[in-house]
């Protein structure tokens, strides 16, 4: 089994307490809890969980002291849950709204039913095989028309990946957060930011949060420097679940491996498929469909929909659609999808439809929504970006190399050190404007920009400690 969220924790605890409409002390929700778990909540972490409940309005507390009583809040209004690892949404924090179309607004409503009302359904897999690249088209002609000019970058005809690279200190960090938000995180994005650019872990945060937003971090790392690799192939989905679930499934064999278990998901009346012969034809097949998709977009949207109504792995498919989804906008240079200030209840409401009823709209509706606040974000933020200079586009893959040569292996940058590596990377006219190139890199070199040269940041620490000062 996954390890359990902070998400699904809320959702627990919730339950426990709605099954005691007179009140339960934090003792009983203790115990109750751990007979759920195999293994008992820390009790901060739990008073955590519960006064959470209470900020979003889902429960109240009377009482002084030990004898204290949590209690359904009665008069706070219904709200959506999210499916397997999902986040309660609505709640005393203020959501942007989205204008959903007639049919989204259907769909919505069909979902917003009581469990009771809506009927179990499992895994169809004629929903896939019915989807043929290049006829069948989840997003329109003119949608798609739409996407290309709101996403179009002055890096289009620049090698895969150039202006996810232009952005990335940017784009680690909103994805990263905004993602792991979607899943329960209550990482704040300012928290996000010094784990990510400085290595400092929020206080009062569990350690899982912690790695899912490393994790993030690690998977966009993956498909930005090997941006000309991935694609939609068995090998990248599984690194790429590899990635994102380490150090965060029960069983450690489980990541980046094909589910082999039963699994369920709590707040839907779907179910996936069980066998794992249907779950290895279904992953292959999909990824198979995937790759035929000429329009960037479309294949986005077909990952989004497709991976997590498959569920190919125990845990973490929705981050691994949202990450995936990615792929195909990095290698064409578009601006890519973030996912920030995306509501949680729209995206949750529209992934269910996508499970109990085999439609599409209102997970649109989000998409369309989500990628139109990206390219706001993003372009906005390269308008202000100076124009590289050609130097630095032809020998970008030989500066990154340099740098980590001098770096891993623990050099001094000294002239000779930095002229014998022009040397050996630039042609000669260039050599003297790639040595001052390399000396301003070294230079520059800080804990919030190694990335972009691929360097770990132990590797940088060990290199200043033992290489201190200006470059000569």
């Amino acid at each position: 089994m996954p390890r359990t969220t902070p998400s699904e924790e809320l959702q627990w605890i919730e339950s426990i307490v709605l099954a005691h409409p007179q009140g339960i002390r934090i003792s009983d929700i203790e115990a109750q809890m751990a007979q759920r778990q195999a293994g008992q909540l820390h009790r901060r972490t739990l008073q955590r969980r519960l006064q959470r409940l209470i900020e979003m309005q889902r429960l109240r507390a009377e009482g002084p002291g030990i004898s204290m009583l949590y209690k359904p809040n009665l008069h706070a209004k219904t709200m959506a849950r999210e499916p397997t690892t999902s986040a309660f949404v609505g709640g005393a924090q203020a959501e942007p709204c989205i204008s959903v179309s007639l049919a989204g607004a259907r769909i919505r409503d069909q979902v917003r039913l009581p469990l009771m009302h809506r009927r179990p359904v499992g895994y169809r897999r004629e929903f896939l095989e019915a989807y043929l690249p290049g006829n069948t088209f989840y997003l329109s002609e003119s949608l798609r028309k739409q996407l290309h000019q709101m996403g179009r970058t002055s890096a289009s005809e620049r090698p895969a990946g150039t202006y996810a690279r232009d952005i990335l200190s940017r784009l680690l960090v909103d994805l990263s957060w905004a993602s792991s938000k979607l899943e329960g995180n209550t990482y704040s994005r300012l928290d996000t930011q010094n784990l990510i650019e400085l290595g400092q872990v929020a206080q009062g945060k569990d350690a899982i949060e912690t790695q899912m937003i490393l994790n993030h971090k690690s998977a966009i790392e993956m498909l930005i420097e090997d941006a000309h690799d991935v694609g939609f192939d068995a090998f990248t989905f599984k690194n790429l679940h590899a990635v994102l679930s380490q150090d965060l499934m029960r069983d450690p064999l489980a990541s980046g491996r094909l589910r082999w278990r039963v699994v369920d998901i709590a707040g839907t009346v779907y179910h996936p498929a069980a066998l794992p012969q249907v779950i290895e034809d279904g992953f292959a097949l999909m990824l198979d469909k995937a790759a035929a998709i000429a329009d960037p977009f479309e294949q986005a949207f077909f990952l989004m929909v497709q991976l997590p109504y498959l569920q190919p792995f125990e845990d973490v498919n929705k981050r691994v659609s949202r990450i995936g989804a990615n792929i195909p906008l990095i290698k064409h240079n578009l601006c890519p999808l973030s996912f920030v200030d995306v509501p949680e209840r729209a995206y949750i409401e529209g992934t269910l439809g996508v499970y109990e009823l085999n439609e599409v709209d209102l997970l649109r509706d989000v998409f369309v929504w989500a990628y139109e606040r990206s390219c706001q974000r993003y372009l906005a933020i390269t308008q202000t970006m100076v124009e590289p200079h050609p130097l630095k586009i032809k020998y970008r893959e030989a500066l990154i190399q340099a740098v980590q040569t001098v770096v891993k292996n623990l050099r001094k940058p000294q002239p000779a050190v930095l002229a014998k590596l022009a040397r050996q990377a630039a042609d000669a006219a260039d050599r003297e404007l790639f040595k001052q190139m390399l000396t301003d890199a070294l230079q520059q070199l800080h804990e919030g920009n190694i990335a972009r040269y691929r360097l770990r940041r132990a590797e940088y620490l060990a290199w200043q400690q033992k290489c201190v000062g200006r470059v000569a």
